[in-house]
């Protein structure tokens, strides 16, 4: 089979490279660099350790000490894979590497490797940019990071509305979030209108499950379906429901977390699995000479998912570009199937918020929704109150963590 990288076709004609490099900044550990309390931290960063791992600003007041990635590490790693071969690069306002992509991008093309129209760049409208008068001022500081006139892929990065202003994660002065009260759809149609614009080529969701979707599709008058959204998906949770939804809409799923988390001490419990030492993986690795991360992409890629990869080090990046030198055969892939435990790593909390009219469930994109955590919480949150326990359900967070459930109400219950 061919090994050079294959493209999936967008509903909307344009088509997307099945691999791409994610530039998401997180928190490392020691290899990487110096400890910092979180009150230190300046304003910039914050976004950077929180928002991927779906945590709101829960945790800024905590005397905490992290370890930070270097912030010449993504530049470097986006420089290694464009050199690799990558052509598809997904970043995030939020993220703050968007300067970073921008950089990368601009010096190749100076370079004479790659030409602007050779590259897909994806990036992510933020929470408190959902009123639609601003949605089009988010798309534009975005593209100013990133030095470019349009981006390829334009995608509302999760389906919760924040109150706007200068603090990505506002909170009032309890710790709880301040959310906003606008019409997803309305926020669509803006998005809708930056493609009219030419600021995009094409626009999608993340982290939206199927009831989500079908607001956006049931709208009267949607000039432009999403063409893809964006989850977390790996071989513990193989998203097998929402994949089928969305294919039987035309819609494209891309996988984050692909290859598991970078496993954050902070939210992530240490005693979770480590996806690439399962021994499954790590046998079936072995019989076709490859390495664990390569089977796993490949089982995305042979499912018709666009998968992203994330590595520092130069020779992951090469390895991962090379996921189309070979197939896994029928077996293999129920073998993978198999594997799946609807495990989160990058928890996204639930959030119930309503409008003054109806109800708007934020819960995700999960195909049965439970709380991360072997023991019970009792949440109350304003009038409401809901008892939440799942004795059977995996444990990814560790349970310090929970305090965080204060500033959420979680609900049960199958969500596709």
């Amino acid at each position: 089979m061919s090994a050079k990288p294959q493209c999936v076709k967008l509903n909307d004609g344009h088509f997307i490279p099945a691999l791409g490099f994610g530039t998401y900044k997180p928190e490392e550990g020691p290899a990487f660099g110096s400890q910092q309390p979180y009150g230190g931290l300046q304003p910039s960063i914050i976004p950077i350790l929180l928002i991927h791992h779906g945590l709101l600003r829960a945790l800024l007041a905590r005397d905490a000490q992290i370890y930070m990635v270097p912030e010449n590490k993504p530049l470097e790693a986006i420089h290694l894979a464009l050199e690799a071969g990558f052509r598809h690069i997904d970043t995030a306002y939020v993220y703050q590497t968007e300067n970073h992509v921008g950089q990368a991008i601009r010096s190749k093309i100076a370079a004479g490797l790659v030409k602007r129209e050779d590259i897909f760049v994806t990036t992510k409208l933020w929470c408190t940019f959902h009123r639609p008068e601003m949605v089009r001022s988010n798309l534009e500081l975005s593209l100013k990071n990133l030095q470019l006139d349009y981006v390829d892929l334009y995608i509302m990065h999760y389906p919760v509305q924040m109150k706007p202003g200068e603090d990505l994660f506002p909170v009032d002065e309890h710790g709880k979030a301040l959310l906003d009260t606008v019409d997803i759809c309305a926020t669509w149609e803006a998005m809708e209108k930056c493609k009219d614009a030419g600021l995009v080529k094409s626009i999608g969701v993340s982290n939206f499950n199927s009831r989500q979707l079908e607001k956006i599709l049931s709208k009267p008058g949607l000039k432009y379906k999403p063409v893809c959204n964006q989850v977390e998906c790996h071989l513990y949770l193989n998203q097998s429901k929402l994949l089928n939804y969305c294919k039987s809409k035309d819609i494209v799923l891309v996988a984050y977390c692909a290859l598991g988390s970078q496993r954050p001490k902070r939210w992530v419990d240490p005693s979770s699995p480590v996806l690439l030492n399962d021994p499954v993986l790590c046998d079936m690795a072995k019989k076709h000479k490859r390495s664990p991360a390569q089977i796993a992409l490949r089982y995305h890629l042979q499912r018709g998912i666009v998968v992203l990869a994330q590595s520092y080090k130069e020779n992951e990046i090469k390895e991962n570009i090379q996921v189309f030198e070979f197939e896994l055969p029928l077996e293999d892939m129920k073998i993978l199937d198999s594997l799946d435990r609807n495990l989160r790593y990058a928890p996204a909390p639930l959030m119930e918020r309503a409008t003054q009219n109806t109800p708007f469930l934020m819960n995700f994109n999960v195909e049965t929704c439970v709380i991360p955590s072997t023991h019970s919480v009792n949440v109350s949150m304003d009038s409401d109150v809901c008892d939440t326990s799942d004795a059977d359900s995996t444990n990814v967070i560790s349970p310090h963590l929970s305090c965080l459930t204060t500033l959420l109400q979680p609900e049960l219950g199958p969500l596709v």
